[in-house]
């Protein structure tokens, strides 16, 4: 009786987590969930597609919220609207700058040279710390410097 009474205020408090971080202030950083995502040139799905991302894991930042569509800015500056349920709050980095960026065994540029990356790589994002960030790509793990990365810092 008493599971009874109460399932549905579990319930709602359950759901209510996840709307809240879909809330949150703007700027903010997310990256692309799916592997298709349309961005539009307004919220709503009558709008016209602009740009079509095939990349999961693409970190963008979130400047506006409108009703279940959040504008974006991709990488490259493009602005527009997407579903919000296909963003993901997960943090993520593409490389960006000239020539191959340096992943290293810890966070310095002593620290043990392990791979070199080049520009447009995208991988999940971990702390980053003194001008120093760590990145998983794929099953590649190890610190890049920061100003080699979009989507690390103050977005």
């Amino acid at each position: 009786m008493f599971v009874r009474l109460f399932m549905p205020f579990l319930l709602l408090a359950g759901l209510a987590a996840p709307l809240q971080a879909q809330d949150r202030e703007t700027p903010y950083w997310a990256t692309i969930r799916a592997s298709v995502l349309n961005m539009r040139v307004g919220p709503s799905a009558d709008y016209k597609i602009d740009w079509v991302y095939r990349l999961p894991g693409l970190p963008v930042k979130v400047l506006r919220l409108m009703e279940g569509w959040r504008l974006i800015e991709d990488p490259d500056g493009a602005q527009g609207w997407v579903v919000a349920r296909l963003l993901s709050p997960d943090r993520g980095a593409i490389v960006i700058g000239d020539g191959l960026a340096e992943l290293r065994d810890g966070p310095s540029h002593d620290a043990m040279l392990k791979w070199r990356v080049e520009p447009g790589v995208v991988g999940a994002l971990g702390g980053c710390d003194d001008g120093w960030c760590e990145l998983r790509i794929d099953d590649y793990r190890g610190y890049i410097a920061q100003n080699r990365l979009w989507g690390a810092g103050e977005p």
